[in-house]
């Protein structure tokens, strides 16, 4: 995927979970996400926020959380969530097209974050919600290639992941094969979706927390 097609499936992707999103009962909003912690309505408003703050308030953030990334998420998070579901919405409605993203990232990023945690709400929701199979090749290859923070070759070292829906083979060693989807939130650390996987690597430590 280029530059371009990698913005526009962002686009199409915040608009697919925000279809999503309006359709929920407001205990639905409560549910417990796949982020330890957070509802339903703090992903979602996770998932918006880049594309709603400038990067001056980005650092801003980052000096309020004293340079901890993941308590300036978490702070950020919470407080998006918690405003009521119509302004939440309504960020998605003003701002799915937006090309905002925190400094230090790719479009990548943000790409991976609208997949990962469309999954975090969908998959306790009990709604398909089917990830788009290039953007999550794209995607699984970018997290795979990184360090933090997920350090996926190394939890994964010694497993080469096989997608049955599509061209993708990372690592090296024994295979476990599954879907697109499942390899992008295993990835990622999510335990939701390691029933689709086959294979000798099943075994391994790392798919057995």
């Amino acid at each position: 995927m280029d530059t371009t097609d990698i913005w526009s499936t962002i686009a199409v992707e915040r608009t697919r979970l925000a279809h999503l999103l309006a359709g929920l009962t407001e205990p639905e909003w409560d549910t417990p996400s796949l982020c330890d912690g957070w509802r339903i309505r703090h992903v979602a408003a996770h998932v918006i926020m880049p594309a709603t703050t400038s990067r001056p308030a980005m650092v801003l953030e980052m000096v309020r959380a004293r340079g901890n990334f993941n308590r300036m998420v978490d702070t950020t998070a919470r407080r998006g969530g918690d405003r009521p579901t119509a302004d939440i919405l309504a960020d998605f409605q003003t701002h799915a097209g937006s090309r905002r993203r925190p400094p230090g990232t790719t479009p990548l990023d943000p790409l991976m974050d609208t997949l990962v945690h469309s999954q975090d709400i969908a998959i306790p929701l009990g709604r398909d919600h089917p990830m788009p199979v290039t953007a999550g090749v794209a995607v699984a290859r970018h997290i795979h290639g990184r360090g933090f923070p997920f350090h996926a070759a190394r939890r994964f070292a010694g497993m080469t992941f096989v997608a049955t829906d599509a061209q993708l083979e990372l690592g090296s060693g024994r295979e476990v094969r599954g879907p697109v989807a499942a390899i992008v939130l295993t990835l990622t650390g999510r335990t939701a979706l390691l029933d689709r996987f086959t294979g000798p690597g099943v075994d391994h430590p790392a798919l057995n927390p």
